[in-house]
Formats: structure tokens, C-alpha cells, sequence
């Protein structure tokens, strides 16, 4: 991680909790992203972020109490106070481009588990793409998972279902003294212990609903449908230093609050 990013996550430990608050909803960060540019009325922030308008109404409210953000006739302002204390320690600017490229994936989604501190540097995402499995190439993401896998000299993983031909890969990583830990779901846990031969292997006990695979070359992450089901036609992937920084983070902090 360069200076910038460290300096950004010292920054982050020792701010408000009001601004921890603003960045654990993506909802939140759209519109906040969307007053950043200039003010808007409840009509202009219902068709410019995509929300529902009771979705955009709720939050409003929520955020004008907590004193985040203030009406003058018919639209909304984001305060002074906060409009600096966002453009200087979460760098919205940045934030905003990545939220509107992958906004309508990640409102279809389940992403609640990530951890706010991964929520908060989404910012390091820009360079990410999204592949997706169509009728041409039904395994295309699966596909891509095992190459990325074969090619990898060091892997970290955070694994909610067992996959056969994943576990193959990684075995092979493991025989070839590759560096590979995974953090697997305790309800699969008995599965890669008879069949896996990682040896940095933890499990946790909460439902998560992210798949996350990185590597040296690429970050991988896969989500989890509003029906609970995984979404095995779509991928986030990115070989960006900056998106395997946040990719590693997010393994880093998974870890740390699933002691």
C-alpha cells in the first residue's frame, strides 16, 4: 500500500462516527455523491440515482436530522461542515465515478457484510470491470476464477460455498509451495478439511454474502442475489495495484472482525 492509502486509513480510524455512519450504505454514499455535484430536489435525486422515491425520502430525512444535510426551498445542500470533512478524508470526487459504473450491480445485490472500513475506500475500485456469463459462455466466470487461480504465486480467499474445481487449483497452488489462505463459511469447514490441503485455513460462523479471491495479478469479487442466492454470472474484477490494495484490505479487515 503507498503512503497515500496509509495515510487515508490513519485518517479513517480517528474520525466521527457520524462519518462512519454516512459511508456504510451505498444508498447514502449515491446521494451524497449526487449533492456533491450541486443541490438537487427530492425529484432530481430519485431520477438521477436510480432510487426508489420512499428509498430517497427515508434517507433524506435521516440525513437532514442528523444535521448532514440542509433544505432551502425545495432542494437539498449538503452542509458546509460536511461537505469538506467528505471531500478531504473519503475523496468523494473519486467515489462517485465508481459508484455510478457499478451502482446498479451493487444495488441488486447483497454487499452488507463488507466491512465499513472496505465500504469507505471504494474509491480505490475505479479501474474495476464487470464480466458476466451470457448463453455463448454459461462458465465464463467460473472459468475465468480457475485461470486466475493457475496463474497466481500467492492467494488469499474468502470462500462461502465449496466449488470442486476451485479447491483443485488451490491444492495444486499448495503442492507447488505457493503462498494460499482461505477463510471459508463453518458450514462447508468439514468439506475443506477432508478435501483441501491448505494449510491456512479459518472459517467463520456469520452468513456472508461476497465471494472474494486475490492474488498477486487480480482481484476477484462475486455477490450474492437479494434472494440469498450467489450470482454466478457476474464478477467484479480488476488487475489495478490499487483495486488487489483494496481487495487485500478487505481480507485483512474480514479477518480481523471474524476473530
Amino acid at each position: 500500500m503507498d503512503e497515500n492509502n496509509n495515510n487515508y486509513l490513519k485518517d479513517y480510524e480517528s474520525i466521527s462516527k457520524d462519518v462512519k455512519y454516512l459511508t456504510n450504505s451505498l444508498s447514502r454514499l449515491k446521494i451524497l455523491a449526487t449533492l456533491y455535484e450541486c443541490p438537487k430536489n427530492m425529484k432530481e435525486l430519485t431520477e438521477e440515482t436510480g432510487l426508489s422515491y420512499s428509498s430517497v425520502s427515508s434517507t433524506m430525512h435521516n440525513l437532514e436530522l442528523n444535521g448532514f444535510v440542509y433544505r432551502e426551498s425545495s432542494k437539498y445542500y449538503l452542509s458546509n461542515s460536511m461537505r469538506i470533512e467528505i471531500e478531504n478524508i473519503l475523496e468523494l470526487n473519486e467515489i462517485m465515478d465508481v459508484i455510478s459504473k457499478f451502482f446498479n450491480i451493487l444495488d441488486k445485490h447483497l454487499v452488507d457484510m463488507i466491512p465499513n472500513d472496505s465500504i469507505a475506500e471504494l474509491y480505490l475500485l475505479g479501474q474495476t470491470s464487470l464480466i458476466e456469463s451470457g448463453d455463448i459462455d454459461a462458465y465464463r466466470t467460473y472459468n475465468y476464477i480457475e485461470d486466475a487461480l493457475s496463474k497466481a504465486n500467492c492467494v488469499k480467499c474468502i470462500l462461502p460455498f465449496y466449488y470442486e474445481n476451485f479447491n483443485k487449483q488451490l491444492n495444486k497452488l499448495v503442492k507447488s509451495k505457493k503462498s494460499v489462505e482461505a477463510i471459508v463459511s463453518r458450514n462447508i469447514s468439514h468439506i475443506f478439511e477432508e478435501k483441501s490441503n491448505i494449510k491456512n485455513l479459518s472459517s467463520y460462523n456469520k452468513n456472508i454474502n461476497f465471494l472474494l479471491i486475490v492474488t498477486d495479478n487480480v482481484m476477484i469479487l462475486g455477490l450474492f442475489k437479494d434472494d440469498g442466492n450467489f450470482d454466478q454470472n457476474r464478477l467484479l474484477i480488476s488487475k489495478n495495484r490499487d483495486s488487489i490494495t483494496w481487495a487485500y484490505n478487505l481480507f485483512k479487515n474480514f479477518k480481523r472482525d471474524n476473530k
